[in-house]
């Protein structure tokens, strides 16, 4: 059974969301004789493919080592809308039509395509990317997604760096109600769009961490 990855590659020189303005920067060092290399990392915990936690929006909520592995793997479905246009708002009526059935316990991957055509492309990737409305978010948490993750930029406000915490309202509908965000997938067209599959993400145990990095990938026969 093949592995399906669907993470973004990033590394030196990638930028965090515009919100923050962050570059990952990375310093190595060496000694000899031969060669030995270790490094040292200074970045934005969201920047690339990452997994978001309740802490990232309520001041006690739980962090990267209190979630359970199993609360962001497990049966996945993919809603296909890689026809939508950049800037396009992701709306109730795109899932409904869309949407395959959604059952409680599902993870839900939103498909639109943008890190695939986008990624690398900055500042275009974060400013003309698809995005959702609210009401979409609250219709995939009321369908009962227990994860739900985007190929593209999904909060609308983290355009602006000077945004409120009130009107980071994706992250706030869904990380309040239990469920895990999933940022900034890609491949998503790998895997099937009218059948379940199993989904897997996977990220450091890191204390007090409100987000992390991600390895995302798939099993499909």
């Amino acid at each position: 059974m093949p592995i399906i990855d669907l993470t973004l590659p990033f590394g030196p020189g990638t930028p965090s969301p515009p919100s923050a303005g962050v570059e990952v920067a990375m310093e190595s060092f060496h000694r000899g004789p031969g060669f030995w290399q270790a490094s040292r990392v200074n970045m934005l915990l969201h920047t690339g493919s990452h997994v978001d936690f309740a802490r990232h929006c309520v001041e006690d909520g739980e962090t990267a080592a209190d979630v359970a592995l199993d609360r962001a793997c497990g049966d996945a479905l993919v809603v296909d809308l890689s026809h939508v246009e950049p800037d396009h708002a992701i709306s109730i009526a795109d899932l409904e039509e869309h949407a395959p059935e959604v059952r409680r316990g599902d993870i839900v991957l939103v498909r639109t395509d943008w890190s695939d055509e986008a990624w690398g492309d900055f500042p275009r990737y974060f400013m003309e990317s698809p995005y959702c409305e609210p009401e979409a978010a609250r219709w995939l948490i009321d369908k009962g997604a227990k994860a739900v993750g985007f190929d593209c930029f999904s909060e609308h406000s983290a355009r602006r760096k000077d945004f409120t915490s009130e009107e980071f309202i994706i992250h706030k509908i869904v990380l309040e109600a239990g469920a895990i965000l999933m940022q900034h997938l890609t491949n998503l067209r790998a895997v099937p769009d009218d059948d379940r599959f199993s989904f897997f993400a996977t990220w450091p145990k890191m204390r007090e961490a409100e987000g992390a990095p991600a390895r995302f990938f798939a099993l499909w026969p």
